[in-house]
């Protein structure tokens, strides 16, 4: 049966490499800031030794990126140390790297602070790796730590400390008889997407950064500085890790930005969005290079082959179903073990039933469909069950007015049927501390007007509410204004949020009102929000959004998640409206 279930595996793989979506370009499509190509007109080796071809191996680089402890989901590291040993059976030298945002994403790395999988990285045997915003989550000083144990190189070219950089901007590795190096580059947005208070010293100055100027252009120099400096220290080829994204909202830091504005990139492989496009545009020189994103979750793998002779490609591979390929596939390898025993640590734990959801509490429409990415997620631009289950959660358990809290912390849906802690932990997977202040009605507005600046388009911090009521009118332009660390400086013109009450009544701009949230948004400026800066801060502390969330469960609702949370699209207390009456 095992000799049957390797041979599928190896069909599978061989199949994968002759689909269009797994061969880069085959579907190359830019995001509106450059050009497609072909794939044969992809990015040319460069100071390649043609005379000594015979001393050199064909490379291929696998990449990972948006892990979110997804170790044992989609291909997991399993299918990633099966399609390592593939790639070797056929003459490559292979070297793996990732693209960041690893070590977050449910209660594997909650519970351990990331530690478990670091491990499994070290185990896994990556070689270079960038830090994406979440790595973040833990504090500053706990992603540094677990930085000084991992046995592979963490790198970025713009996180910066009082001006200074944290990591080495580059590595280099010599790999089948050439130098390839590795530049490293993490989203500017990590100064607000993760707790920017983590980035402050006690005065509240920021002595971290990720060249978050709005011009974009410090960061294109730190960008072309260390491809430059690879290039004189011999590089033949250097290979960017970016975790830069492709969503409006990023801009000036997309992977677009950073290609179009540098040269001697040979390949740009990226993370942070979440998608699997496969790109190729034109760099500042009209040079084509190639761009590849491998999605998140461990569904797809990417890779990036640099032959003795020809062109530098990238792409993917793509699991498509919804059981994990070690499942199906029945691998069994040194990393199906230590997954397993990783898991196993926590399992009696997250299995623990606690309650009953009568029905599916969701962080997506209900009907809507992405050809790209399936369903449509709406937590961060409209109202849903699961946000008012968990701003009820906040104000009813810590008896303040009202509550607040970005559709960007609430991270999946909680299923119909069972609920374990597992859920509650991959709902709230950030341990962010949850807290009460005492803010002006004025305050409130302000960060209401700085959440819904986005909508129709998303935004983590955008908020879900409980205990208060009101409107976006999305046919009003935002008029917020924000500084160089893109944080909320006030708004210049009319707002688009409009009709607030609280608790039934028209909120009042000069009272004083009982705000829950987590410290996240309240006292750590994620998102930018600076709206609460100054409000006091009126409970004790120490409990977890995730304690917080089960005990409102467990006993508020008497552990079943009923009527009033049918709708998926929530109880009208976000309501858009898209022209003026």
């Amino acid at each position: 049966m095992k000799k049957i279930l390797r041979t599928l595996l190896c069909v599978m793989l061989t199949t994968a490499l002759l689909l269009p979506t797994l061969v880069y370009g085959a579907e190359a499509a830019a995001d509106g800031s450059g050009d497609t190509a072909s794939a044969s007109e992809a990015s040319q080796p460069q100071n390649a030794d043609q005379n000594a071809n015979e001393e050199k191996k064909d490379i291929m680089i696998l990449y990972t990126s948006d892990v979110h402890c997804g170790v044992d989901k989609g291909f997991g590291y399993a299918g990633l140390e099966q399609i390592r040993k593939y790639e070797q059976a056929k003459g490559y030298e292979v070297i793996l790297v990732d693209n960041g945002d690893s070590i977050q994403g449910d209660a594997l790395g909650l519970l351990t602070k990331g530690q478990t999988l670091l491990d499994l990285m070290n185990r896994m045997g990556y070689s270079v790796a960038i830090p994406g915003n979440h790595e973040f989550d833990y504090g500053v000083d706990n992603f540094l730590s677990l930085a000084d144990k991992a046995q592979f190189q963490y790198i970025s070219c713009n996180f910066r400390y009082k001006g200074q950089n944290v990591f080495d901007p580059y590595a280099i590795r010599e790999i089948g008889g050439r130098k390839i190096a590795f530049v490293g580059v993490t989203t500017p947005m990590t100064i607000t997407a993760s707790k920017p208070a983590d980035f402050q010293d006690e005065k509240g100055d920021f002595v971290y950064s990720f060249l978050q100027d709005e011009s974009g252009e410090a960061l294109y120099n730190a960008v072309q500085e260390a491809v430059d400096d690879a290039r004189e220290e011999g590089a033949e080829y250097v290979i960017v890790q970016g975790h830069m994204g492709n969503e409006d909202v990023c801009r000036p830091w997309t992977y677009a930005d950073v290609i179009s504005h540098t040269n001697g990139i040979d390949a740009f492989l990226d993370g942070h969005s979440h998608d699997t496009d496969q790109v190729i545009m034109k760099n500042k020189d009209g040079k084509e290079i190639p761009r590849s994103a491998c999605g998140t979750g461990m569904q797809s793998i990417g890779w990036c082959r640099i032959p003795v002779e020809g062109e530098v490609t990238a792409g993917i591979y793509s699991w498509t179903m919804d059981d994990p390929a070690p499942e199906v596939l029945g691998i069994e390898n040194d990393m199906s073990e230590a997954v397993k025993e990783a898991r196993a640590e926590v399992q009696a734990l997250m299995e623990e039933k606690i309650a009953v959801a009568e029905q599916e509490l969701t962080i997506c429409d209900p009907v809507a469909v992405d050809p790209r990415w399936g369903k449509v997620r709406m937590v961060r631009r409209a109202e849903t069950n699961l946000g008012d289950l968990c701003t009820d959660a906040l104000r009813v358990m810590t008896g303040a007015d009202l509550a607040v809290l970005g559709g960007g912390g609430i991270r999946v849906d909680i299923p119909a049927g069972d609920v374990t802690m597992k859920n509650i932990y991959e709902v709230f997977p950030f341990a962010n501390e949850v807290c009460v202040i005492e803010a002006t009605g004025q305050q409130i507005l302000d960060a209401l007007e700085w959440g819904a600046r986005f909508v129709p388009d998303e935004n983590g911090g955008f908020f879900q509410t409980s205990g208060m009521t009101y409107e976006i009118h999305t046919y009003i332009d935002s008029a917020c204004t924000k500084d160089e660390n893109g944080m909320f400086t006030g708004v210049d013109g009319e707002r688009r949020v409009k009709n607030v009450k609280i608790g039934g009544s028209p909120i009042d701009p000069e009272a004083h009102y009982k705000v829950a949230g987590t410290d996240f948004y309240l006292l750590m400026n994620g998102d930018g929000h600076t709206a609460f800066d100054g409000a006091e801060r009126v409970d004790a502390g120490g409990v977890l959004d995730s304690q917080v969330l089960a005990g409102f469960i467990v006993n508020e609702l008497g552990g079943v998640i009923g009527e009033e949370y049918s709708e998926p699209t929530g109880q009208d207390r976000i309501v858009i409206v898209e022209e003026k009456h």
